[in-house]
């Protein structure tokens, strides 16, 4: 008797079926029709302390993943490189507990606002963007004022 070999996409799943062939648990579909997705079919979700404004890390979700972090109150993501889903801290013990999830103006980014247990970065630090730092206090030589976007 021969399997059917699991289904492994390259990137992300389609939005209308898991990566293991069965559909979507269930976006509701009137945030899934506002989302704007990369090719791929990811968007960018930014993890952020809820109570200090920290910003912690970097993932990327699908419609999936996205209805999974709305619907268990933990962050699930997209890896890209080992293709599969995963829920932060279930190997970790690093949880992002999820108090908030907002959709930018232009609908192509998440804002996760999370209870971070533990590293949020995968190299132990408490997040992504602590070793390099490009610049720091730029705005300490003027005014404190700066003009508008043109």
């Amino acid at each position: 008797m021969t399997s059917k070999p699991a289904r492994h996409p390259a990137t992300a799943p389609d939005r209308d079926a898991s990566p293991h062939g069965s559909p979507p648990r269930g976006l509701a579909p009137d945030i899934a029709a506002r989302l704007k997705r990369s090719p791929d079919g990811l968007v960018p979700a930014i993890a952020q302390q809820y109570d200090t404004g920290e910003v912690l890390m970097l993932g990327w979700m699908d419609d999936e993943a996205l209805h999974r972090t709305l619907t268990t109150g933990r962050c699930t993501y997209w890896s890209r490189s080992r293709r599969e889903y995963w829920v932060k801290g279930d190997t970790s013990g690093h949880f992002q507990w999820v108090k908030a999830v907002a959709l930018d103006c232009d609908a192509d980014t998440l804002l996760v606002k999370v209870d971070q247990v533990g590293a949020a970065c995968h190299t132990g630090a408490r997040t992504c963007f602590d070793a390099d730092v490009l610049l720091e206090d730029a705005g300490s030589a003027d005014s404190g004022t700066s003009a508008p976007d043109q």
